[in-house]
């Protein structure tokens, strides 16, 4: 995204929900002055503030102070989601609560009627009651709602929605950063030669290697990878979010001890390209991982091709699909690393047998889960297109805030199967 439609278009829509914010959880909960809205204030400019910074920051700040930034940024844009959201729904409570205030407050104030006075000796005795002199009460809306019940409204719905997104972001921040479920999927392929029945292939895409997580977390991946002993490893892209070697090539040496029998394979996901696509497929290789550029090459019982991200196209370098399935053994079964599932749309035509992506992050954050189904074909799992099967994992990283809520992180391990075995 450009700089100018980040400023035209993000910028006015972050301002207004934090000034929603902002009204909601400090003005409708502190009195004018206060040493607590004073400070209610600053924080919520102060975390805004962080926001903005975060992401650009993790490029142009020192590794330590981009880290510091990063933390109390990224994870405050799951906040201030679950925070509005909550009090969106918290506004239909907030009107019972206040309309049932006005109501007690209406009960318990008796308003008599006023004496009439005689007009000609201005004694002020009382004319003789008629029919129509009774008293009557003053209508609902004149009784004024005392200050602390607004308060006292305004303090409930803040509590109730404030426990609620921080109960969303803190569960989301242990299901990101623990460990990613081992999932097992046998897909049967009416290609697949005898020779490879079994073939076990560990999928694992977006790591995202940031200045919020590092070497260790690259290790701890590594080691459940090797665990599931299979005879192929695919990395679908996405390793780095947005870095140089130079910053977070040692947050991925571990990768070099990976361990499967066919070994492991690399294809490059958008946010490689956004940090310099080259020097991360050097590096890779010097880990021991093959790369797949647009090529293909032969294994016992099926073919394996990799496509380069469609964000390379920007940069003339690409997918090019007749270089990595054209001309090949129709008879052969064939399975595609690309990191976009809309890639297989291309794969289709090419009479692609299994696609395995990433990319998506199964949507990371609810309710994105549901919505990004509107512009992907698969945000998770596997699905059918013609002819050619596609899986997509949800990989084991997140992009921005560490947070994953209905999207848990996952290594899949599939099993080929033949039809002939």
């Amino acid at each position: 995204m450009s700089s100018a439609l980040f400023v035209a278009l993000v910028l006015p829509l972050l301002a207004g929900v934090h000034y929603y914010v902002w009204r909601r959880m400090v003005r409708d909960t502190t009195t004018p002055g206060s040493a607590w809205r004073r400070g209610g204030t600053v924080l919520i400019v102060v975390l805004g503030l962080l926001l903005v910074a975060a992401p650009p920051g993790e490029r142009a700040l020192p590794a330590p102070l981009a880290t510091a930034v990063g933390w109390p940024g990224f994870v405050w844009m799951a906040g201030i989601l679950y925070l509005a959201l909550a009090l969106l729904v918290g506004e239909v409570p907030r009107l019972l609560l206040l309309r049932v205030e006005r109501r007690r407050v209406t009960a318990a104030v008796t308003v008599p009627a006023t004496p009439r006075t005689d007009s000609v000796s201005g004694t002020g005795s009382p004319e003789p009651a008629s029919a129509t002199d009774s008293p009557e009460p003053e209508p609902a809306s004149a009784a004024p709602l005392h200050p602390s019940r607004r308060l006292f409204v305004g303090r409930a719905v803040a509590l109730a929605s404030g426990a609620a997104a921080t109960a969303a972001v803190g569960y989301g921040a242990y299901t990101a950063l623990g460990p990613p479920r081992i999932k097992h999927l046998t897909v049967p392929l009416a290609r697949l030669d005898p020779a490879a029945h079994g073939f076990r292939i560990a999928l694992i895409s977006d790591i995202h290697l940031n200045v919020l997580v590092g070497r260790d977390r690259t290790r701890q991946l590594v080691d459940l990878l090797n665990g599931t002993e299979p005879d192929l490893v695919a990395l679908v892209g996405d390793l780095v979010e947005d870095a140089d070697v130079a910053d977070q090539g040692r947050a991925a040496e571990p990768l070099a001890d990976l361990r499967a029998t066919h070994g492991a394979f690399f294809v490059t996901g958008n946010h490689e390209f956004y940090s310099g696509a080259a020097q991360w497929v050097r590096f890779v290789r010097g880990l021991g991982l093959r790369t797949l550029r647009n090529e293909r090459l032969a294994l016992p019982g099926f073919d394996l091709a990799g496509v380069e991200d469609e964000s390379g196209a920007e940069q003339g370098d690409g997918p090019d699909y007749e270089a990595a399935l054209g001309g090949r053994d129709r008879d052969r079964a064939v399975v595609l690393l690309a990191h976009q599932p809309a890639q297989v749309e291309e794969a289709a035509r090419y009479g692609v047998d299994l696609q395995l992506s990433g990319h998506t992050h199964g949507g990371q954050l609810w309710p994105f889960n549901h919505l990004m189904g509107l512009s992907e074909p698969n945000v998770a799992g596997l699905s059918r297109h013609g002819d050619t099967l596609l899986y997509v994992t949800r990989g084991t990283g997140f992009w921005g805030p560490p947070v994953r809520l209905g999207a848990e992180p996952d290594i899949t391990v599939l099993e080929l199967t033949s039809p002939r075995a």
